[in-house]
């Protein structure tokens, strides 16, 4: 009889146990319904990228110098740099310059090491492509300039998540006025020189 009364304890606690993990699932299910969208109507509305945001890499030609820094630093030797020697000048002649983005990593070394700044990462990133031979951009391409979604008077341009006031989930009707949960690149350098006034007088007497 104990046996008994000791499985069917068991039993009830464990029923006990399972609707509480239940109800708990129920209690974040709910919560979530209470809340705004936050689906992007792309393309018809983009989200603005980050300042540092890494896209395609936009590419000069004319600064050029053939040095190859880009190549020795990439992580998987990725760009062609074709050139040949001029010998009346006896400097390097660029031939052609080119970089395939279904290989790329987007890492950045290529644009940091660069000795000319001929390199720069760009706010692109809609490369999809139906054959991957297309995302192998010769000097023409990344010469192109990037595209821009606040330029594009097609789309609505979205400000990123991390910049809305707190609490707020749906990006498409605040207010520029409205507290940010987090600062723009520009206010948290102007935070940081307030909080340090040596610097500040650094810069003035730089100026």
């Amino acid at each position: 009889m104990n046996d008994f009364f000791q499985k069917v304890n068991s039993y009830i606690k464990d029923a006990i146990g399972a609707s509480k993990y239940l109800l708990d699932g129920l209690s974040v299910t709910f919560d979530h319904l209470r809340r705004r969208p936050v689906t992007v109507q792309y393309p018809y509305e983009k989200l603005i990228p980050s300042e540092r945001y890494r896209g395609r890499i936009h590419y000069e030609f004319d600064k050029c110098i053939a040095c190859e820094v880009c190549v020795r630093v990439c992580p998987i030797n990725l760009p062609v740099v074709d050139w040949v020697m001029n010998k009346e000048t006896k400097k390097k002649e660029l031939r052609n310059y080119s970089i395939d983005f279904g290989v790329c990593i987007f890492c950045g070394n290529c644009v940091e090491y660069c000795p000319t700044n001929c390199l720069s990462m760009t706010e692109e990133y809609e490369l999809a492509t139906f054959d991957r031979h297309n995302l192998n951009f010769d000097n023409v391409a990344l010469g192109r300039l990037p595209t821009n979604v606040t330029t594009d008077p097609s789309v609505k341009a979205l400000r990123e998540l991390a910049y809305l006031p707190k609490g707020v989930m749906d990006p498409h009707e605040v207010s520029q006025s409205d507290p940010r949960a987090g600062k723009l690149p520009e206010e948290v350098l102007d935070w940081m020189i307030s909080k340090n006034p040596e610097e500040r007088n650094q810069q003035s007497s730089s100026k």
